[in-house]
């Protein structure tokens, strides 16, 4: 029996699938395993593949397939439609790409990987400027024919192409309010939290006893090691698909929470894209709903559940088994003040759950002025430490090396991750904070991981992939765009 054109277009966006799988592994290897040396060859590898996919959807085939399908799409189950849908809006962005563009971004983004780790650790910028330059530059001219085809504002059609249906004026209507409150919020914080300062936890913890540490927590909360992996990287991140998760994370002997927070962190990432719908996982519609929703799975577990009281109740004695620690400084209320501790601070990734969003709101606002042309790429490290200083009455020292961070790699995320990352976080705290508030009270239960981690489980949010479509049905109550599918906006309020 012949094929219908719909089911066509399954077996093309099937190949797309495994062509992008293979680069999403390549960039996993690239910043794990790959040797500095060998970066010139990765880019070509990616430009290749990303050639491929460019072919694709932009055959005259695909495009003739959709009409098709479209005009019978009556025939079409609700999730088929759905999945059309994605198809023609991968399409579009394809065909508004130049192919030559496409294989200069992969082949500069590759490069600025390897320099953006050599500047960082020779703690010059200057190092990193010129990569980034170029990779800015390719943006920007992306930006500008995604911009004549979608009828967005340049900077808007970057930010579609990571989460669709977010605009720069939600992003900037979130950050308006919560600008106004969290600079009282964190000195009042600051103050309280001063009344009774946690006792500080001292000495070191070598990096094979939090390896350990991390793999048995990852596989308490659910990950499956059969078909993902932890590995160590100068920053933690997650890639790879459906099926085969690649989580990396970074350690400090001097530090033993940074490499697990970073780990709840990447494995709430984790979690949501092992918990799309698998039926549809080599569609366009069974994959994630952008990264909002994927950040706030991340952020729901290592701010809300990572450091509420029952979870840290139940990692006690995994605390003590694996690093053998005794001492009232590593009883769990001081654990809880530890890191629930509001400190002002210049490194993002060791931020706490208030000055985590002014940190965003930085790289926000600089990248928004590197890709407007209002400020020119040299001065993003003054740039960058004028701004900690005037948003959190902070100056850092070493204020090049951070500033690195602000569009870290300039690879194919950043800058435009930074763009939805605080509307993530707002989409996981409001629920889940009261969920947390319950769970706190709750501590003596003899389940205490069960109270702690009830508010992942019951997430709902991965199985509807991208079927669903953001729109602003939720009007003055939320103030950020939430799902048409989530009924009485349970992802928001």
């Amino acid at each position: 029996m012949a094929q219908s054109p719909y089911q066509q277009l399954e077996q093309e966006f099937r190949r797309l699938h495994a062509f992008q799988g293979a680069v999403s592994l390549l960039r996993w290897d690239s910043a794990v395993m790959m040797p500095r040396g060998s970066a010139d060859v990765r880019g070509e590898q990616l430009a290749a593949l990303d050639s491929e996919c460019h072919a694709l959807l932009t055959s005259p085939k695909v495009s003739r397939l959709i009409e098709r399908a479209q005009a019978n799409q009556a025939q079409l189950e609700d999730w088929q439609l759905a999945n059309l849908r994605e198809m023609r809006r991968e399409r579009d962005h394809a065909i508004a790409t130049p192919l030559t563009l496409i294989t200069r971004l992969a082949r500069a983004t590759s490069l600025a990987e390897v320099h953006w780790l050599e500047a960082r650790q020779e703690n010059n910028f200057a190092l990193f400027a010129p990569h980034l330059e170029e990779v800015v530059a390719l943006t920007r001219d992306k930006a500008q024919v995604l911009s004549q085809a979608l009828g967005l504002a340049p900077y808007d059609s970057l930010i579609d192409g990571f989460s669709p249906g977010f605009l720069s004026a939600d992003i900037d209507q979130l950050f308006k309010v919560m600008i106004r409150r969290l600079p009282n919020l964190i000195r009042e914080a600051i103050e309280l939290q001063a009344q009774r300062p946690p006792l500080p936890i001292v000495g070191k913890v070598s990096l094979s006893k939090q390896r350990t540490l991390a793999h048995e927590v990852m596989r308490i909360i659910g990950f499956p090691f059969d078909r993902g992996r932890l590995d160590e990287s100068s920053r933690a991140f997650t890639e790879g698909v459906w099926g085969d998760v690649r989580i990396a994370t970074r350690y400090d002997v001097n530090e033993p929470f940074t490499g697990l927070m970073g780990v709840l962190h990447e494995t709430g990432q984790a979690m949501y894209d092992l918990g799309l719908p698998a039926a549809w996982r080599d569609q366009p519609v069974g994959r994630d709903r952008g990264m909002a929703l994927e950040e706030s799975q991340s952020l729901l577990l290592e701010m809300i559940i990572g450091r509420s009281r029952p979870f840290l109740t139940w990692l006690r004695p995994l605390l003590e088994k694996h690093f053998g620690c005794t001492g009232p400084e590593w009883e769990v209320e001081n654990l809880y003040r530890t890191l629930t501790r509001v400190r002002r601070s210049a490194i993002r990734a060791d931020a706490d759950e208030l000055t985590y969003p002014i940190h965003i709101m930085l790289r926000y606002d600089l990248e928004k002025q590197i890709f407007e042309g209002t400020m020119p790429v040299k001065d993003l490290p003054e740039a960058w430490r004028a701004g900690f200083d005037r948003r959190l009455g902070l100056r850092p020292s070493n204020d090049p090396a951070h500033a690195e961070r602000t569009l870290r790699r300039g690879d194919r995320e950043r800058p435009f991750r930074r763009t939805v990352r605080v509307a993530a976080a707002e989409r996981a705290r409001p629920r889940s904070e009261r969920r947390r508030a319950g769970a706190d009270q709750g501590c003596n239960r003899q389940d205490a991981l069960g109270g702690a981690m009830v508010a992942l489980r019951r997430v709902e949010v991965p199985r509807n992939g991208s079927r669903s479509v953001w729109d602003s049905c939720c009007g003055d109550r939320c103030r950020v765009r939430c799902c048409r599918a989530c009924g009485d906006c349970q992802l928001t309020v």
